[in-house]
């Protein structure tokens, strides 16, 4: 028996670390903003911008400014009641300094500070300051401006009166902390996205956003319709078949708030929100929702005799085809699902929601038959297309569980079992498809080629998708059925199993020209709508082939732009050197393919990731859909940011 080192065993109170303060944040950030990427540095801005909106909800504030400094910090300016600034009964210090460094603090908790908040974690403001670099805070109340500063969480200066003011108001300016993380540099984009989605939210609310770097823009949200207007924007890209149907009640001190309108498309778009958070994964009121539309279309389409008696009843997904919907609720005590808070859970609001949908959608199909009769045979056209779909499916799903023989013909299956340690390269062209077939490892990859470009998903039925053969190719090889039902509280949907996908990593590999840019784009357009769940979960990556190889005898290196070409010829001036622009896959034979694009040692491959699906919804929509001149201006807007366009 080995000797015990009693040292190492020795376990008494004094070995408990006692984080003080704000070091818990600190020292686990992600607990308290979910990443310390991309993601966790924008959620600081929300967290301030969530205390401005607080004030909104309040009735107390009307304007929020944010501004991306030069340095990459930040500054949120409000004019709401500004902090408090008397001194704390228990803690002895500042209310403001309570809220920016103690966790668990706030008017949030039933204090009477807030009726209704998203942040009722009480951890918003003063997380963002454990993170930042500093943190300056100023207040104007009471007819004078207050400041205080401080640094990584720590109070640095007293609460100081520092001159006079003749409006309330809080100005908040931090700099995110780049010992914590990965990147500090702000994305425009990815923050005008959520302060408009807040001004949406909350109608009257001006929202604006300056960004002071080099080239920034400005831009100011304000809509008067609220929902309305948010539908309206969802919906910018498609045709309408009426007018928005919008409706807001109160009841059991809970608001709700509801837009829909139909459109040409085959596509369902529900966003749900509570208390300004965007419930992702919905919750009740989502079930609330889909059951009332459920109920209220069946029974006016039976009470019109549209149905017959001997006609069942139209489903769920059905009803929702072509459906956009922005659902809010603003309640006391919200309980999300996860600490994400991606999932409403109340109980009550689903009955709350379903008897006030219920009762609004009634009245409005009572007093527009024509435009109940439209959505009615829409539903009653995706119900015919969706039988055939679902034979079609049934059929790819029963061949996908069968051994390799009835997998697709084109497709080179790999030998290893594990789908965890399994590639699918989704080829384009059968020259390329050949040349990774031979350069491939036959042990995890497998390779699928696809002859030209797949069918645009975003404008085609269930019933036509299924009939085209590459994508049934793709759907089996994949194995994981398809997607083609949304999932909801009040029906079944068996009809995709991530469980059963065979490749844990799929690359999408295409040329690098306007060609294979499309191709790439149909791909992911087909992935997005019918197998989120791939992109979901991280399974979805793009292959990054080089544009160039310079040799000079047995000695060769390879670019993958212009800018890493300069680099490259850096090495070969004294040498005489060939020089190749590949203008496709085709070009490469199978050795020069696995060791730039499909050796895992050497390779560039890039995950595709699902940062906000209502951005991705309309660039989807505006890149694929009908209307041109939106995918004009969408072009127009983008072309700055195009590299290697090889036309």
């Amino acid at each position: 028996m080995a000797a015990v080192d009693t040292q190492k065993v020795h376990y008494d109170a004094e070995q408990i670390q006692v984080l003080k303060g704000l070091d818990a944040v600190r020292k686990r950030p992600s607990m308290y903003i979910g990443s310390t990427g991309v993601r966790g540095l924008h959620h600081l801005v929300y967290e301030v911008v969530d205390n401005s909106i607080d004030e909104a909800l309040a009735g107390f504030c009307d304007k929020i400014d944010v501004f991306i400094h030069s340095d990459n910090s930040i500054s949120v300016i409000d004019n709401g009641r500004g902090f408090p600034v008397d001194i704390h009964p228990e803690m002895g210090i500042p209310g403001v300094e309570v809220a920016m460094t103690v966790l668990h603090a706030g008017g949030k908790f039933g204090s009477g500070g807030y009726k209704v908040s998203g942040g009722l974690h009480g951890v918003g403001v003063s997380v963002v300051n454990a993170l930042s670099e500093w943190l300056q805070v100023e207040v104007s109340r009471n007819g004078k401006l207050y400041r205080q500063r401080y640094e990584r969480g720590v109070t640095v200066s007293k609460l100081e009166e520092i001159g006079k003011s003749a409006h309330t108001g809080t100005k908040v300016s931090f700099k995110p902390d780049a010992e914590i993380f990965d990147k500090t540099e702000y994305s425009f984009d990815t923050l005008s996205q959520r302060l408009r989605e807040l001004a949406f939210l909350n109608k009257g609310v001006r929202i604006s956003l300056t960004d002071e770097r080099e080239g920034g823009e400005e831009v100011v949200f304000e809509y008067k319709g609220g929902i309305a207007s948010f539908i309206e924007y969802l919906n910018k890209n498609k045709i309408g078949l009426h007018k928005v149907v919008h409706f807001e009640d109160n009841r059991d001190n809970t608001d709700v708030e509801v837009g829909l309108q139909y459109n040409d498309s085959y596509m369902e778009n529900i966003l749900t929100f509570a208390n300004n958070i965007n419930t992702a994964e919905g919750g009740t009121h989502l079930s609330g929702f889909k059951t009332a539309m459920t109920r209220v279309i069946n029974d006016y389409a039976r009470k019109n005799n549209i149905l017959k008696e001997k006609d069942s009843n139209l489903s769920g997904d059905d009803i929702r085809e072509g459906l956009t919907a922005v659902i809010s609720v603003k309640l006391l005590n919200p309980q999300f699902e996860g600490q994400t808070k991606t999932k409403l859970g109340n109980g009550e609001i689903s009955g709350l929601v379903n008897t006030i949908v219920g009762e609004k959608l009634s009245e409005f199909l009572e007093q527009q038959p024509a435009v109940a009769k439209r959505i009615i045979e829409k539903a009653l056209t995706a119900s015919r297309a969706r039988d055939a779909a679902r034979k079609a499916s049934e059929l790819i799903k029963r061949k996908s569980v069968l051994e390799h023989s009835t997998l697709p013909g084109k497709l080179a299956d790999c030998s290893e079992k594990d789908p965890t340690k399994c590639e699918l390269y989704i080829v384009e062209g059968d020259s390329a498809g050949g040349s990774a077939k031979q350069g491939r490892d036959r042990r995890y990859q497998a390779i699928l080629p696809l002859r030209g470009k797949i069918l645009n998903v975003e404008k085609a039925r269930l019933d036509k998708m299924l009939a085209n053969e590459e994508i049934r190719s793709m759907i089996t090889a994949l194995g994981t059925g398809l997607a083609m039902e949304t999932t909801s509280e009040d029906e079944d949907n068996d009809g995709y199993n991530l469980s059963k996908l065979r490749y844990h990593r799929i690359i999408i590999m295409t040329d690098a020209d306007v060609d294979g840019a499309h191709i790439r784009t149909l791909l992911l357009t087909f992935f997005y709508r019918y197998m989120r769940p791939l992109v979901n979960n991280g399974h979805i990556y793009i292959a990054q082939p080089p544009l160039y190889q310079v040799k000079s005898g047995k000695e060769k290196a390879y670019a993958y732009d212009d800018k890493e070409l300069k680099e490259v010829l850096k090495n070969f001036p004294r040498k005489k050197y060939s020089l190749q622009r590949y203008k496709g896959l085709g070009e490469m034979n199978p050795e020069q393919l696995w060791e730039t694009t499909m050796d895992a040692e050497r390779r560039i491959i890039l995950q595709v990731t699902l940062e906000d699906a209502f951005e991705a919804d309309e660039v989807f929509s505006t890149l694929m859909g009908d209307k041109v001149e939106p995918r004009r201006d969408f072009i127009t807007r983008n072309a700055r940011y195009v590299r290697n366009l090889d036309v």
